[in-house]
């Protein structure tokens, strides 16, 4: 296996990790990621499954990638971008995947949902980690963020608090649309939306730092 290939193995690995940790926070039955929260919303209220609206929702997202780069894209970027297509289906598959696995499972009791939303942020977390540190892709919500900061000159950082407000919001407007309620948003979103970024730092820093990747390289032939 060359260093690329590994790279993108990594960086698959990372999306599988993604997807066990969104599926995990969303049968705890405490709510859902940010992320996936219109997501989410959707899969409760349509025949739509939770991978196929993900997918969707990164397909419209891709799209409005596409619409901020106008007049300023580089061949780099329409790449990048179209990167995340097969990345989005690959994301898509797995979340289903695990949610067919995981079906069977039922939890009654509040604190086993808790530690089974942690287990889930935790899993999400290192998902994130492994997506960042192979540098090769970058997926269609961090995608979107990262080209409207640099189309309206915007912290990346403020945007994406902005950008993930506005999924909850969208999603809470969506269930009382279709249900007359709020589903699927609960204090389990706000748990993986504010501890979510602290387990991405500690394992960035001090367990799946960039010295590992860079030692798993090196033995690997080009």
């Amino acid at each position: 296996m060359s260093r690329l290939a590994l790279r993108y193995f990594i960086f698959v690995l990372g999306l599988y990790f993604l997807s066990l940790g969104v599926v995990l926070i969303v049968i705890s039955s405490l709510g859902t990621t940010p992320i996936s929260s219109v997501n989410y919303v959707l899969s409760l209220n349509t025949p739509l499954t939770l991978g196929t609206a993900t997918f969707i929702i990164n397909m419209l997202l891709i799209i409005g990638q596409f619409w901020l780069i106008r007049g300023l894209g580089s061949k780099k970027d329409i790449f990048e971008i179209l990167l995340q297509i097969p990345f989005s289906l690959i994301f898509s598959l797995f979340i289903d995947f695990n949610m067919a696995m995981l079906s069977g499972v039922h939890l009654s009791n509040y604190y086993l949902c808790i530690g089974v939303l942690l287990v889930g942020c935790l899993s999400q977390a290192i998902g994130v980690v492994l997506e960042l540190k192979p540098n090769v892709a970058i997926m269609s919500a961090e995608g979107f963020v990262k080209y409207a900061s640099r189309r309206y000159n915007k912290d990346f950082g403020k945007l994406k608090v902005r950008f993930d407000i506005s999924l909850v919001t969208m999603a809470a407007l969506i269930s009382v649309a279709f249900s007359g309620h709020v589903d699927g948003i609960r204090e389990g979103t706000l748990v993986a939306a504010l501890s979510t970024g602290y387990i991405v730092s500690f394992l960035s820093r001090h367990v799946i730092t960039r010295q590992h990747l860079d030692r798993l390289l090196a033995v690997v032939r080009p």
